[in-house]
């Protein structure tokens, strides 16, 4: 049983590694699109159809509190 428990929680260490890689890569992506984006309204000829469609700046994708970007404390006792 012993073991069995430690494969698991080994299992489940590597998942949420997992996801927090793809969280991460995800956050990367989207902070890339939007700089690319961003630029894209600031160049001629692009600057003068964005502001005809109404396309303005976005945001990037940032934490607000430091302890939003924590993971959480997960309790195994």
């Amino acid at each position: 049983p012993q073991l069995r428990a430690n494969e698991n929680f080994m299992g489940l260490q590597r998942s949420l590694t997992e996801i927090e890689e793809a969280v991460q890569g995800a956050r990367r992506y989207y902070n890339a699109v939007v700089r690319d984006y961003n630029t894209k309204l600031t160049v001629i000829p692009d600057r003068f159809v964005a502001q005809l469609g109404g396309f303005t700046p976005r945001e990037f994708f940032q934490l607000g509190a430091p302890e939003e970007g924590q993971a959480p404390k997960v309790s195994f006792s």
